[in-house]
């Protein structure tokens, strides 16, 4: 397991990345996918590691990476969203919601022009046909479990017309925001298989 660091620490510190970034053309998720980029070519240069095995699991801001990078970057076999996955134009603008980024200090998450161009059912889509899952506590601060259920039907019924739909799943957990790990180890060995198994011969 190799676990690398988003640039999203530092309380507000990444917000203030993230407005140096932009007179650049650049955002976080630009410096974010150079990384996994590079990442993925040195994950897949030892002889002991099956480059097609290589997924990606995402909590909070490393769950808005699992939607995001996965869709640039094909090397990874599937993505997890963990405590993110939401309806993103009402977290980023509800003025009734106390969790909406109106009303914190998460001023960075804000990227240009993407809740008109997509939402998180659609950066889904990206990743299809490769597995994909959603991992959502109930007493997750983060969004409204109506809101995310109804945002990954729009995933399930893309992966059903492509005639996978065993290749995306939700786990509704008893919990906050946090990893739970027992679905989403269920759904890596439905997907990928017994990692004992010996390597296909091309």
């Amino acid at each position: 397991m190799y676990v690398p660091e988003n640039p999203h620490v530092g309380g507000e510190a990444f917000g203030v990345l993230q407005r140096k970034a932009g007179p650049l053309g650049w955002s976080l998720v630009s410096v974010v996918t150079a990384q996994h980029a590079r990442t993925l070519e040195w994950l897949a240069s030892p002889p002991w590691v099956n480059p097609a095995r290589i997924s990606f699991y995402g909590l909070s801001c490393g769950g808005k990476t699992a939607m995001r990078v996965p869709a640039i970057l094909p090397g990874y076999r599937l993505s997890i969203c963990s405590a993110d996955f939401k309806e993103g134009p009402v977290k980023c603008a509800a003025e009734d919601a106390r969790f909406s980024y109106l009303y914190t200090t998460e001023y960075g998450m804000y990227e240009f022009d993407l809740r008109q161009t997509c939402n998180y059912a659609e950066m889904a889509g990206l990743i299809a046909p490769r597995p994909f899952m959603v991992e959502r506590g109930h007493h997750d601060g983060v969004g409204l479990d109506p809101w995310v259920a109804y945002e990954h039907a729009k995933v399930r019924r893309l992966y059903t017309i492509l005639g996978l739909p065993e290749r995306t799943d939700i786990a509704f957990l008893d919990g906050g925001h946090r990893i739970d790990g027992r679905a989403f180890f269920a759904f890596l060995r439905r997907q990928l298989g017994d990692p004992r198994a010996p390597r296909a011969v091309p």
